[in-house]
């Protein structure tokens, strides 16, 4: 469906919606929160009005979804409030799955300047331990904000498509039964 990934953008710009279904990417069980080896993956709500752009709008969706779940249990075990995520990697460039994550989870995403924060904190802390830099302090000062993209989604919107998201979830459950070891 796509050559790189950089096009499944552009091809999730093509609806406006998803049409109703999900991808849920449990493709070796499903991870943080719910720590599930027997789920698989599956794309669900599928009608015959479907085509490839709502298809690649639920897997950028997917990965809304799935952070903001991880989120919820973030905030659940700490009772601390998100109030921003700052963001990094390579997804970071896709505005859609940026405004998307922003609308989810109902706070800002901020991306920086450097995107590749990972391999940064690694240089960084390199940097540190060889006095290159002072501390935490002047490194503090190299970070700058990029982007940021605010919340705009009705909350009955929001509601909704992570209640549809959870039950699509919850269908992945149970796929390979505990003696069965076909598909796993």
């Amino acid at each position: 469906m796509i050559e790189k990934s950089a096009d499944i953008e552009t091809l999730a710009e093509t609806v406006e919606d998803t049409g109703g279904i999900y991808f849920v990417p449990a493709f070796s069980g499903l991870f943080a929160p719910y720590w599930r080896n027997d789920a698989r993956g599956a794309i669900v709500g599928l009608t015959r009005f479907i085509n490839r752009g709502h298809l690649a709008r639920a897997v950028l969706e997917a990965t809304a979804y799935q952070t903001c779940e991880v989120m919820d249990a973030m905030e659940q075990d700490s009772g601390v409030k998100l109030t921003s995520l700052k963001v990094d990697g390579g997804m970071v460039f896709n505005e859609l799955l940026m405004q998307f994550q922003a609308d989810i989870l109902n706070v800002p995403v901020i991306r920086p300047k450097i995107a590749e924060t990972t391999a940064l904190g690694a240089a960084y802390a390199a940097g540190l331990a060889v006095g290159y830099w002072n501390d935490l302090d002047e490194l503090k000062s190299f970070w700058g904000v990029d982007k940021r993209w605010n919340p705009n989604m009705v909350e009955t919107r929001r509601v909704g498509l992570y209640a549809g998201w959870k039950k699509a979830v919850s269908r992945t459950f149970d796929w390979i039964d505990k003696d069965d070891s076909v598909g796993a």
